[in-house]
């Protein structure tokens, strides 16, 4: 498991992707992907293109970001689930909550 991080050249957006397991085992990692962003952002994008797997604590980071994501009115965008990891997404209602981009 991977979680790499990339801002935008304005400074408005942070990408955070998760490669290999989306799991427990991520919890830190991907908390502190965006805890300490000195920036105020626009748009926290989620890439789950190089995720293989994700779990139940994998969904619970994606509502923590949200929650931490409103306190500025910034929009959370996960991007390219896999076909699997979409299903999960969409049995779980996120697709209500959240923007879910295809892989294009």
């Amino acid at each position: 498991m991977s979680i790499k991080t990339r801002t935008s050249t304005d400074g408005q957006e942070l990408t955070i992707s998760i490669e290999g397991r989306f799991d427990f085992t991520a919890q830190q990692e991907f908390r502190n992907a965006y805890r300490y962003n000195e920036h105020r952002l626009e748009r926290f994008r989620v890439n789950l293109e190089q995720a293989e797997y994700m779990d139940s604590s994998a969904l619970g980071m994606l509502l923590l970001l949200r929650d931490h994501a409103k306190v500025s009115n910034s929009e959370v965008v996960i991007e390219k689930p896999s076909a699997q990891i979409r299903a999960i997404l969409e049995t779980a209602h996120f697709d209500d909550l959240f923007t879910i981009l295809p892989v294009t």
